[in-house]
Order: structure tokens, then C-alpha cells, then sequence
């Protein structure tokens, strides 16, 4: 975590000093605009991590290893595509979610297809807009294609873990 906040600062450092260097009135724009994102932003954020808290709270553990978690096989990586595919929302109630589920016990190959499986699939989008701006025969060849993924992306994720990271 404080690696990845050094790197945004130097990004936000640098990027703050390339509009300074060609507009003084640049870099001015740019932090109000950045804080004009974040008021928009920060209710989601806020609502996002206080539903990451109570899940955290309110999932037993036992009940999640049982299905999620790391001996969870085949049954874990099928649940956590079917799942991610249901999950409406974007990645600020996601990924405050999975890190919740992570630190509960839930295996790294359900969670990589249930993140795959949301981005792959995502039935909320498929819904409002992939078929009705590309057509449902377009949307069920690229589903049919993509369903099987998130299955072998999250075996592969846990074969790799269980190799290279102790846990």
C-alpha cells in the first residue's frame, strides 16, 4: 500500500510539474478538476468500504472456506464466475469486497474468477449495453466465447499462488 501511494505521488508530482511547465493556469485546472472527482466520488468510496466492513462482520468464516476458500476447487472457481458475473457496480465496491473476502479466507483462485468473471462478463452491462448497442447475437457469441475464461484464469492464478507465495 505504500508503495503504490509513493508511485501516485511521483505520477502526480510529475504530471502537476509538466502542466506547470507549459501553463501555470494548467496545473490549477487540473487539482480543482481532481478534486471535483473526488466530491463525486467519495460517497461511493465511503458507502463502498462501510459495506466491505460489515461484510467482513457478517460472513461466517467457516461458511465462507467452505465455499471460496482454498481447497474450495472446482465448486470455488464455478461460484466465484457465477458471482462475479451477477456483481453489479463498479471497482469501488468491488475491489474494497475482495479484500474483504481475501483477508476472510477466501482462496485466491475463486477471487481471480470472480474478478475475471466481472470483467469478462458482467451481466449488468451486458444487459444495459452491450446487446442493445451490438445486438444479442453478438453478445451471446462473445458470452459463449468468454464463459469458460474465468474458470481457467482463476485455476491458473491459484496454481501460480500456491508456486511462487507462501501463505
Amino acid at each position: 500500500m505504500k508503495g503504490t501511494l509513493v508511485f501516485i505521488l511521483i505520477l502526480c508530482l510529475a504530471a502537476t510539474f509538466i502542466a506547470f511547465k507549459k501553463d501555470p493556469q494548467l496545473a490549477h485546472d487540473g487539482f480543482i478538476q481532481g478534486l471535483r472527482m473526488l466530491w463525486k466520488i467519495l460517497p461511493i468510496l465511503i458507502l463502498a468500504f462501510i459495506l466491505a466492513g460489515m461484510m467482513e462482520k457478517i460472513i461466517p468464516r467457516d461458511f465462507l472456506a467452505q465455499v471460496l476458500g482454498w481447497d474450495s476447487g472446482f465448486r470455488g472457481l464455478f461460484l466465484g464466475t457465477i458471482a462475479g458475473a451477477a456483481m453489479p457496480g463498479g471497482p469501488f465496491v468491488l475491489f474494497p469486497m475482495m479484500a474483504v473476502l481475501l483477508n476472510a479466507g477466501a482462496g485466491i483462485g475463486p477471487l481471480v474468477a470472480f474478478l475475471s468473471s466481472w470483467a469478462l462478463i458482467g451481466l449488468h452491462r451486458v444487459i444495459i449495453y452491450e446487446a442493445p448497442i451490438m445486438g444479442w447475437q453478438f453478445t451471446l457469441c462473445r458470452l459463449g466465447a468468454s464463459l469458460v475464461f474465468p474458470v481457467i484464469i482463476g485455476y491458473f492464478s491459484d496454481v501460480i499462488w500456491r508456486m511462487y507465495v507462501r501463505y
